[in-house]
């Protein structure tokens, strides 16, 4: 029996002359829970900012050896391992060459030197994400996951430089990336993290660093299940125009597709392990007649080239309104979630570029939404940086003694999705 489940949440029918056809897929994962006797064969790499700046306050040098220490516990016996340091160039200094393999002893090992750790030099990302890669490839058949830490912007790198080593790095291994303090950029680190199927996270306070890593670290060794991907197929006259991670978070899948043939293309979900999470897929189709019926897609989950499940996405053109125009509630949950996230962002760069009056609207409109969706979550974070007049019209005033911090806090949680079970009496909810 396979440990996938996929179930499709969408409402069947279209006006006659409608072409486009909105579905939630869902897929579920069960018995994949990793134990010492059981555990998948995994890859795990530390990378640590040992910039200049780590050292100013030391505090931030400090909780990241802790925090690395801490992640080092969580290891499980096998466990292939390495710490890299990075500034100017990138330094693995555990174990001296390769791989460890997790036990007591090299984890006892590791964190003795990385209490050894000392700040200096400059910042530049996409040569730490390289030696990680260099590392990966000598656990080939692993699942690969790495977590990075930085206090600050990539200013040892061109663009263009960071760019073509991220690139090298996708579908290689995946990264969740932190940035500690303030003098980091959300969109550079977001851009990676979304590049490697990553998580993306402030830590405000040195002090949270080391439950931050502890939570990574145990998440990573639960997957059990690499190279996952969703598989669409659609028929002819009709075409994927996205695909997009709603739940946990807020991902767009859509450039990372993969032609398979000409009417199928798949598009990597990253390593799985016992979760639930949420696709938001969009197809345009051919208009029918009214009555006519459509096999619109078919969606698998597929892992090593193998098909574990399938849906199918059905389409029934109508001229009864009633029909027509009912909105799916998971649908709308997750456009909803989509034009928040992408609300505050502009709003916060709008901000961040000094056009207050640009900002002011669009956090307005993502606490008008919020306000709509009872996302009482959102409504509490974006509070740290308006001051709501009306919630239910948008009225805002953005706050003058908002900090940086404040911003980039808020604009790191805006992609983080909370599923909220719709009222089954307001629409086509979704099971529970």
């Amino acid at each position: 029996m396979s440990p996938f489940q996929v179930q499709v949440h969408q409402n069947q029918y279209l006006p006659v002359g409608g072409d486009v056809v909105d579905a939630i897929v869902t897929v579920d994962s069960f018995g994949l829970a990793v134990n010492t006797q059981t555990a998948a064969h995994a890859a795990e790499v530390i990378i640590v900012d040992i910039s200049g700046s780590m050292d100013s306050p030391r505090a931030k040098l400090l909780a990241a050896k802790d925090a690395t220490a801490a992640a080092i516990d969580c290891l499980r016996d096998g466990v292939e391992f390495a710490v890299v340091v990075g500034a100017d160039n990138a330094e693995v200094i555990f174990p001296k060459r390769g791989l460890a393999v997790a036990d007591d002893e090299s984890r006892a090992e590791a964190k003795r030197t990385v209490r050894k750790l000392r700040a200096g030099g400059g910042t530049a990302i996409g040569r730490w994400l390289r030696a990680a890669d260099d590392l990966f490839e000598r656990a080939p058949d692993a699942i690969h996951h790495a977590i990075l830490l930085t206090d600050g912007q990539n200013v040892g790198q061109k663009p263009e430089e960071l760019a073509v080593d991220v690139a090298r790095c996708v579908d290689r291994f995946q990264c969740d990336c932190r940035g500690v303090g303030a003098d980091w950029d959300v969109d550079e680190l977001r851009g990676i993290a979304s590049s490697l199927l990553g998580s993306v996270d402030i830590i405000p306070d040195p002090a949270d660093m080391v439950a931050d890593f502890t939570t990574m670290m145990q998440q990573s060794m639960g997957k059990a299940i690499s190279g996952a991907a969703l598989r669409v197929w659609t028929p002819k006259g009709a075409h994927v125009e996205f695909v997009k991670q709603v739940q946990p978070s807020v991902e767009d899948l859509s450039a990372r597709r993969t032609d398979v043939s000409e009417r199928i293309g798949e598009y990597p979900t990253g390593a799985w392990g016992d979760e639930c999470r949420d696709y938001h897929l969009r197809i345009r189709v051919t208009p029918q007649d009214a009555g006519a019926e459509m096999l619109a897609g078919r969606v698998q989950l597929v892992v090593d080239g193998e098909t574990t499940t399938e849906a199918k996405i059905l389409v029934v053109w109508t001229p009864d309104e009633a029909l027509s125009t009912k909105i799916n509630a998971a649908v709308a949950q997750a456009t909803d979630q989509a034009e928040l996230a992408d609300a505050i962002q502009r709003g916060i760069k709008a901000w961040e570029l000094g056009d207050v009056d640009t900002a002011t609207t669009h956090l307005g409109r993502a606490v008008q939404l919020a306000h709509e969706a009872g996302d009482v979550v959102r409504l509490e974070q974006l509070e740290r940086i308006v001051v709501t007049d009306d919630a239910a019209t948008g009225i805002v005033r953005v706050r003058p003694d908002a900090s940086r911090l404040d911003r980039m806090t808020v604009d790191t949680q805006s992609t983080k999705t909370v599923l909220r079970v719709p009222d089954a009496s307001k629409g086509d909810a979704r099971p529970t």
